[in-house]
């Protein structure tokens, strides 16, 4: 018997209320991504509340031969929690955290976003490492690795990972752990979401102070000077400082001095969580050598520092990302950022680097599916606009960018930034014997391949 087309699909098993299709109330809202350039129109969308409503849709999805795609925030930059005619996966009613300070560990759904956890534990004087904008999802973050501004003093989001509820691809539930299923929770380290559907996430927490936000503004003219400077500071930058430097046009905010608004800029930033009199003496070394044309340190709360970038990156925006890491921000490497910077297409797109390492590196390679450890530098090429017109000229810029200092690169790439890429990048990125454990990981715990709308780690032995 031929398998029913999405138009035939009807969730009669379902729960009432939990699935959306087309021309239901709520289904446009239920399909929106953070990138507007991905409309796309599932065949259904299942709203879960549970490892058991997500087993349901896996079974379903199964039933009818529909691919599989998985939402928690929405966030992921190409678009991969919807797909047309596919069925997502809806984790977002999923956002309950629960805090054990004394044992500084945190259980949070898979539908949360990084403000539900952040919300949760700062109370308690603690967080999870996480990312910088407080409307991503947990879950892609986590699978993906997870930067941010606790990542040089404690590490990656993913490092925090102590165990997960795991709904597979055949429905069941799985609880991975050190003890059980170590190999799942190794690839769920930074494997991206190719494994299994996470439901709960057990993380470790980590204590966390006020936070003390510096940024530093320069003409487009004295950035080879600026970065020489910084590039020598970071051979001594404190594990507890996280500096990251924006090359884009400079805002209108009443401490820009009034020649450089709108116009291209570098802005350096430095973030300290801790004893704001250290902070403030650390920050001072970085801008010493070479002084901004003005500067800004303001002292807040780690959800308000958090929540900073909101703004920046409205839903429903257009977006285009590229990555790499590079081994030196060498003079050649910044002419080529500030020909790339003078090029740039519209007001919202911006060059983005930051110096990694600290306890990034300190992680063995072996004890996650993470790579790329040892990088000292990541750059990004975020191509950022509204007009559908224009996606040919920024998606251009950003691939430009990122392909100029390619003769700078230590190869890779962060997989959360990866974008309308597909298997053969994924084994670049992970390399052959890292790619290939993940691959038998993949082939125990999906063989068929459902949950293959990421970057997609094939099964040990599928053909490409």
């Amino acid at each position: 018997m031929p398998q029913d087309t999405p138009e035939d699909v009807a969730p009669q098993a379902a729960p009432p209320g939990h699935w959306l299709s087309p021309g239901d109330a709520g289904y446009d809202e239920a399909r929106a991504v953070w990138n507007g350039m991905h409309d796309r129109r599932p065949a259904h969308i299942a709203r879960c509340r549970s490892a058991a409503d997500v087993g349901e849709a896996l079974r379903f999805a199964a039933a009818h031969g529909l691919d599989v795609t998985v939402r928690g925030g929405g966030h992921n930059v190409g678009g991969s929690a919807v797909a047309d005619g596919a069925l997502m996966i809806d984790l977002s009613p999923m956002r309950a955290v629960t805090v054990d300070p004394r044992a500084r560990t945190a259980e949070a759904q898979g539908g949360c976003l990084l403000r539900d956890l952040d919300q949760a534990t700062a109370p308690y004087g603690l967080a999870c490492p996480a990312g910088v904008i407080s409307h991503t999802g947990l879950g892609g973050l986590a699978l993906g690795g997870g930067y941010g501004w606790l990542a040089r003093r404690w590490g990656l989001t993913c490092d925090h990972i102590l165990a997960a509820e795991v709904v597979l691809a055949d429905g069941s539930v799985v609880e991975a752990t050190e003890e059980s299923h170590p190999e799942l929770l190794w690839a769920l380290r930074g494997g991206g979401g190719n494994f299994g559907v996470v439901t709960r996430f057990t993380l470790r927490l980590r204590p966390v102070g006020p936070a003390l936000f510096s940024m530093g503004v320069y003409a487009l003219d004295d950035v080879p000077d600026a970065l020489a400077a910084y590039r020598e500071y970071t051979g001594r930058q404190p594990v507890g400082l996280h500096t990251v430097g924006g090359l884009k046009r400079a805002g209108e905010q009443e401490w820009i001095p009034e020649h450089l608004r709108g116009r291209p800029a570098l802005l350096l930033l430095a973030v300290w969580t801790g004893d704001e009199e250290e902070g403030r003496a650390r920050t001072e070394e970085l801008y010493r050598e070479v002084a901004p044309a003005a500067r800004i340190s303001i002292p807040m709360s780690y959800p308000q520092l958090q929540a900073l970038g909101d703004s920046s990156e409205p839903r429903g925006d257009r977006y285009f990302v590229k990555s790499c890491y590079v081994e030196d921000l060498s003079p050649e490497a910044v002419a080529r950022l500030v020909e790339a910077t003078r090029a740039n297409p519209s007001a919202l797109c911006s060059i983005d680097f930051e110096f990694l390492r600290g306890a990034i590196a300190d992680v063995p390679e072996e004890d996650s599916a993470f790579p790329g450890r040892a990088a000292p530098f990541q750059v990004t090429a975020e191509a950022h606009w509204t007009d559908p017109e224009q996606d040919p000229e920024h998606i251009a810029w950003s691939r430009a960018t990122v392909e100029a200092l390619r003769p700078f690169g230590t190869g890779g790439a962060y997989a959360n930034y990866v974008q309308g890429e597909g298997d053969r990048r994924a084994r670049e990125i992970y390399g052959p014997e890292r790619y290939a454990r993940l691959a038998a990981v993949k082939k125990a715990y999906d063989p068929a391949n459902v949950l293959r709308g990421n970057l997609n780690i094939r099964p040990e032995g599928a053909a490409e």
